[in-house]
């Protein structure tokens, strides 16, 4: 039984996108990766989180003060502000404006 035209140009096509955004993104993540071993080779010390989420994380000690992992939470983010200030290159996007206004909890 032969496959029809329509039937090969469409597996040809999903293969194609299936392994397309495959290889999209390894090759995404293994730059990124070799980004972070640079960073840390140089510095010993990276920032753990973007803007946004150290924000959310922020955001999210305020609004549960009681929660148990509050502790950790608090821990995590005066890290992540500790090595803003105190390393120069950054993995994410932030401005020196952005570290500038952070300030530890």
């Amino acid at each position: 039984m032969a496959l029809s035209a329509g039937v090969l140009g469409m597996l040809a096509f999903i293969l194609l996108a299936f392994y397309g955004v495959a290889g999209w993104a390894l090759v995404r993540t293994l730059r990124q990766e070799s980004r972070k071993a640079e960073i840390l080779e140089e510095q010993d010390r990276m920032d753990t989180y973007s803007p946004k989420a150290l924000a959310e994380l922020r955001d999210w000690i305020e609004d549960n003060p009681d929660d148990p992992l509050v502790d950790e939470a608090r821990r995590r983010y005066n890290e992540c502000v500790d090595t803003l200030e105190t390393t120069d290159r950054h993995f994410y996007d932030w401005s020196d404006r952005e570290i500038d206004r952070l300030e530890q909890i």
